[in-house]
């Protein structure tokens, strides 16, 4: 059985068919990390654009850069009409710029994808994760749709599988977040730790609590009241709100000195029993997720090579021997790709598909 149900099922990326349709597209944030990842996701789907502009900080303004063979001039983000005929804007500028800016961004009428955490939890905007709840993108009140934390969205792409088994009641999660997660700047302080300790000399800290080379920091964003940190409290909040469920998460997150893409050990609890067999058939079946769980061949994901990839992928599946209900499995996902730029855009793939821009 779990031969051949893997056998039959295939991982086929989304392609967007709508060739006519061409739209006026911004990004705002261009400069960052995600910024630059909407450039190469939107090029790499052919996502249909007639026209692209680039927003970011006055530091960032006047800088170019070459999208489908054009030099794009990035401009600075201001209260004015420069938004009038965008049709989709990708927002990843953080939280404070968001709030900002979003009535600007909005007020001709362009839908606003933000990668920031400020309207995440807001009961008029949807926080959308496409594989999971797409359908919650189609009704926006304040034009805004929210792209949820990255360790939200890789987890419940794998959750939804086994939910549409049998409802889960319960979520251990324990998170190895790469450096990508704080950004550009902190992959680069990751790699100059290394060169520094190997040349005898101490490690520049700036971007993490802690040395992060040859370490695990066991916090990621800062502690509350609950004394869980921020990062774990949103997949908690995010979960439930994306799989409208009462689903109940506990998280612990923890840095590693990885430089690209996040993994997660996730412990579930279901209604009903599921078999290994069943989960695996239903991982190799759900969108977006690429199921690889050979152990005894050593076939499992792991960051090293799920960098720059698109899909959630799931392995070391087992019965969780502490509860008969228990199912145990473990994912990588790259967060700068699926966990930001990606998702946002698949948000946008999605509205296409649903005729909510026809010109």
């Amino acid at each position: 059985m779990r031969r051949s149900c893997i056998k039959n099922c295939t991982f086929a990326p989304q392609t967007n068919k709508n060739e006519k349709l061409k739209m006026k597209v911004a990004i705002v944030g261009a400069s960052g990390a995600v910024g630059q990842e909407f450039l190469r996701v939107l090029e790499e789907r052919n996502f249909p654009i007639d026209e692209l502009l680039l927003f970011g900080s006055s530091r960032s303004a006047g800088t170019t850069y070459t999208f489908r063979g054009r030099e794009i001039t990035v401009k600075e983000l201001k209260h004015n009409d420069d938004f009038a005929g965008v049709d989709i804007a990708f927002t990843s500028a953080g939280g404070d710029t968001s709030r900002e800016y979003a009535d600007t961004i909005t007020r001709h009428g362009a839908v606003m994808i933000d990668n920031s955490s400020a309207f995440r939890m807001d009961d008029d905007v949807p926080l959308v994760v496409p594989e999971v709840n797409g359908d919650d993108a189609l009704v926006r009140p304040r034009g805004i749709i929210a792209n949820p934390n990255c360790t939200t969205i890789q987890m419940v792409v794998a959750l939804k599988a086994i939910e549409n088994l049998s409802h889960i009641t319960r979520v251990h999660v324990a998170t190895y977040q790469a450096a990508s997660g704080a950004g550009a700047s902190a992959m680069a302080e990751l790699q100059h730790q290394f060169e520094q300790i190997i040349a005898g000399e101490k490690p520049t800290v700036e971007k993490f609590y802690y040395q992060l080379a040859y370490n695990l920091i066991p916090q990621v964003d800062v502690f509350t009241d609950n004394l869980y940190t921020k990062e774990e409290m949103k997949m908690y909040h995010e979960t439930r709100k994306i799989m409208h469920s009462d689903i109940k998460v506990s998280a612990m997150c923890v840095r590693v000195p990885v430089l690209r893409a996040h993994s997660e050990a996730v412990w579930v609890e279901t209604e009903r029993p599921i078999t290994v067999d069943e989960a695996r058939c239903a991982f190799a079946q759900a969108d977006g997720i690429v199921l690889q769980d050979e152990p005894f061949e050593k076939s499992y994901p792991m960051p090293l090579d799920k960098a720059n990839q698109d899909p959630v992928y799931v392995g070391r599946i087992r019965q969780d021997l502490t509860n008969p209900n228990g199912l145990t499995f473990w994912l990588v996902s790259d967060q700068i790709k699926k966990g930001a730029a990606l998702n946002a855009v698949q948000i946008a793939e999605y509205l296409i598909k649903k005729g909510d821009f026809k010109k």
